[in-house]
Parts: structure tokens; C-alpha cells; sequence
């Protein structure tokens, strides 16, 4: 043989699964591409820190492109673009195909929603001539994470005369932030002997706010009272406009490269956000597509995709019914059709922490996006577990047009595991499957994920949608 390989070396080459780092596989041109593919992500990430940010952003990058919000007393024809707002935490985006709806649409789904900590309805108390806000966090944390970092305070007051005040406080340099305090290492032996989970309690996650009382000879909680006066000479509004208030703590942190190579991206939000954008960016760089192309950025999925905004109602329904409606076209026959790459994450191999992975089927950073076939827990509890048909479908996608990927599971079997929307997506009738980006530190107040593997993301899902 000229390569002077025996021949057991040949069929090892020819039958074995050979996994390689990405960033050995792609050429400069790539690794170029996927570096300024990221500065615009990183951009994202600074100003969509809450899911109503998010589809803010997401509709003026769209608008920017071409699209129009959806009018149901218009006809539409191949190659228009559209987008319907659900409350303003969920959007769709969608691009008309040459081909009639009733063959169905191919839709990226991905959610916009991360963990944080939300205001009580009734947050604000005075205590030991300090004010501060009770919370309750939003989706999976690690309670402990979240003291002594910055916050920010992001959200929107609404008024009862129907007026709406966006509140966004702690993210330039010269603004104030928040924070929750921690014990010293001195006296919190008694704390020490918590397990890790209870280390800091759900009723511990107090945040400071302000420490200056209002200037009076006599009275109580002149403390609280000044930082009322605060927000009411700022927003306009009282104690009791908290009532219907949506107010969110998040870190401060802006988005960063990691790593003295510069290959890494560093900041909150990341898990699902990092998936987001690239079907955003997909959606609206694609021409003329053969099948009409679906994005959906969604609310609710770290709290199990309920309510109004999340994708267990039928918000995706909706869209796909009132596109087949515009084109004459039977609504279920269009469902049915479809397919979709539930756009989200899974756990990227942690090099410290190596033993919740079971390596042969586990996802590493600069591998590449993620295929996997099914989440869950335990006995694939709570999953759609994609066809092998789909998923041999997205494979030859992915290898015809030189994407790197892997496939992955998330964690050894009976150790963890975890949902994503592709259930709820997979109850419609749809062919789906999971695929996203590695992360680090999932869950975190800064998460980590690799520009080569979000690039990947972003060329699968516009090879998918176009």
C-alpha cells in the first residue's frame, strides 16, 4: 500500500467513527468566518439579556432584512417574509417557499428565556436600616452562583392607565448595580455544614438595593421609603405598580472572549441563547427558499415551556395554520409535513469533572454542533426520541455541505439528564430532532461555548431552512 498502512489500519479508516477536534478539521477561511461570526453574537448577548429584549432585538434585525409583520387580509406569495409577535416574548419568523405549505415548512425552534431570579410581587422590605428585594429564581440554578456577583435589574413596570415603563438599570459602567451578600468565611461554619443544594436557600436570595434613608427627623423604613422616591421620580411609579411589574436580576457581565487563543465566548445567557441567534441569522440571510423556513424564538422553556409564550401552547400551531390559511392550504396536512431542528443545547464535557459524561457518547468543545436524537432522564423519561430515519437525514445534511458535528447525550444514564422543546414540538405530529451548541457551565450566571461549534450551528440551520 502507498501509505504504508496494514490492512487493518484501511478498514479502521473505513468503518470506525473517527472523532477530531474541529478547529484540526476547518481551514483558516472558516475559523475566520466563525470568529467575526461571533463579534455580532456577542453583540446579542449584551443587549438580550430577557426574552422581551430578545425579540426586540430579533424583530429589527429582521425588519432590517426585508420582513413585515404578518397580515392575515394580505396574500402572500414565494419569497415573502414574515413575522408574528406573541405578547412580545415570543416571535416567529418565516420566509414563504416556492413550494405550497401543505409540503410542509422546515422550522428551527429555539428559546430566548434563561435562568435568572425574578422580583415577588411584593419584593421590596427594609431590615437593619438596609432595603432589598425578595426574589424567587427562574428555572434550574445553582443557588450559591448568584451571591456576591453584579446584577442588573432588567424588566417593565406596567401601569394600571395600560402604559408600560422598560426598566433596564446596572449595565453601563456609570449605573448603579445590585447585588446579594454571602457570609464571610469566618462565621459561617453553621452554613458550611448545608449541602451544596442548600448552602444558599430559595429565601436567601435577597438583593440588596440601597442603603441611604430618606431624610426625616422621625419614621420608619426611611430606607425603603428613599428608594421608592427613587424609582417614582425614574419610572413614575408606587409600591403597589410592583404588583404588576416583571422585573428580572441578571448578571452584569458583558459577553468576553476566553481564552488566550481567543476561540471561547464567556457570558450569561448563552444556553439558549446561543442557538438563538444563529436561526435568527439563518432565517434572515436565506433567499427563496423550496419550503417555507420557520424560526420561533420562545419564552418559558426553562420552566417547562408552559403559559401563553411557551411551546407547549399552540403558538407554533397558530403560525403554521395561518400560513396554510393564506396560502388555501389544509393546516393539518401542513403540520404533519413539517420538520424541525429543536434549536438548544447540551453539556459540553467539563475536562475537571469528567465522570457525569460517559465519553463515547458525550459532546466536547470545537467538535462541532450537537445532534442528539434524545434528552430526558433515566428511561429517556420526558423526550420525542427522534427517528432513525430523521436523524439519518440531518446526518447526510451536515456531511453534504462540510458541517462539523458530533453527537451527543446529556450525562451518564440515571445520573441527570434533561427537556428541551422538541417534545412538545415531536406532540404536533412533527419529524424533530435536538440540535445546538456545547456549553460549559450550563445553568450558570457565565457560561462558556466555543465560536467554531456556534458557527456550525448557525451553517446547519441555514442549510436546513434554505
Amino acid at each position: 500500500m502507498s501509505d504504508n498502512k496494514t490492512v487493518a489500519e484501511s478498514l479502521k479508516d473505513e468503518l470506525f467513527i473517527t472523532r477530531k477536534n474541529g478547529r484540526l478539521k476547518a481551514d483558516e477561511k472558516i475559523l475566520s468566518e466563525a470568529q467575526n461570526y461571533c463579534e455580532d453574537y456577542k453583540i446579542f448577548l449584551d443587549n438580550a439579556k430577557t426574552e422581551r429584549e430578545a425579540v426586540k432585538i430579533a424583530i429589527k434585525l429582521a425588519e432590517s432584512k426585508g420582513f413585515k409583520e404578518f397580515d392575515r387580509n394580505k396574500k402572500y406569495n414565494a419569497g415573502d417574509k414574515v413575522y408574528i409577535n406573541n405578547r412580545g416574548k415570543t416571535v416567529a419568523f418565516a420566509i414563504i417557499g416556492s413550494e405550497n405549505i401543505e409540503n410542509g415548512a422546515n422550522i428551527c425552534a429555539a428559546h430566548i428565556d434563561s435562568p435568572r431570579l425574578d422580583l415577588k410581587p411584593n419584593p421590596l422590605y427594609e431590615e437593619i436600616e438596609l432595603a432589598l428585594f425578595k426574589t424567587h429564581y427562574y428555572g434550574g440554578i445553582k443557588k450559591y452562583q448568584w451571591t456576591a456577583i453584579p446584577l442588573a435589574l432588567h424588566g417593565v413596570f406596567a401601569l394600571k392607565d395600560g402604559s408600560v415603563k422598560e426598566v433596564i438599570i446596572g449595565e453601563n459602567d456609570n449605573e448603579p448595580k445590585f447585588v446579594i451578600n454571602d457570609l464571610l468565611p469566618h462565621l459561617a461554619q453553621e452554613q458550611s455544614k448545608r449541602t451544596l443544594n442548600e448552602g444558599i436557600k430559595g429565601e436567601e436570595l435577597n438583593v440588596l438595593v440601597g442603603s441611604h434613608p430618606f431624610k426625616a427627623d422621625k419614621g420608619s423604613e426611611l430606607v425603603k421609603l428613599n428608594v421608592l422616591k427613587l424609582f417614582n421620580e425614574k419610572y413614575g411609579i408606587t409600591e403597589s405598580d410592583f404588583l404588576s411589574a416583571e422585573l428580572e436580576l441578571v448578571p452584569a457581565f458583558k459577553a468576553c472572549d476566553i481564552g488566550i487563543d481567543r476561540s471561547m465566548i464567556g457570558s450569561y445567557g448563552q444556553d439558549d441563547r446561543v442557538c438563538a441567534y444563529p436561526a435568527l441569522t439563518a432565517i434572515t440571510d436565506i433567499e427563496n427558499p423550496l419550503k417555507t423556513a420557520i424560526t420561533i424564538l420562545a419564552d418559558k422553556e426553562e420552566i417547562g415551556s408552559m403559559g401563553n409564550t411557551g411551546l407547549e401552547s399552540d403558538f407554533l400551531r397558530y403560525v403554521i395554520g395561518d400560513l396554510a390559511k393564506n396560502q388555501g392550504a389544509d393546516e393539518t396536512v401542513a403540520i404533519r409535513n413539517s420538520k424541525c431542528l429543536s434549536a438548544d443545547v447540551n453539556a459540553a464535557t467539563d475536562p475537571t469533572f469528567q465522570e457525569v459524561m460517559e465519553r463515547r457518547n458525550a459532546s466536547f468543545l470545537n467538535y462541532g454542533v450537537v445532534l442528539t436524537k434524545y434528552t430526558g432522564a433515566g428511561g429517556k423519561s420526558g423526550t420525542s426520541d427522534a427517528s432513525a430515519e430523521f436523524v439519518a437525514r440531518i446526518r447526510n445534511m451536515l456531511d453534504e455541505n462540510d458541517i462539523i458535528w458530533q453527537i451527543g447525550e446529556l450525562g451518564r444514564v440515571d445520573l441527570g439528564g434533561g427537556g428541551t422543546v422538541a417534545q412538545y414540538i415531536a406532540n404536533m405530529g412533527l419529524d424533530v430532532v435536538d440540535l445546538g451548541v456545547p456549553v460549559l457551565s450550563m445553568h450558570a450566571p457565565f457560561e462558556t461555548t466555543a465560536k467554531l461549534d456556534i458557527y456550525m450551528c448557525y451553517k446547519a440551520m441555514f442549510e436546513f431552512m434554505k
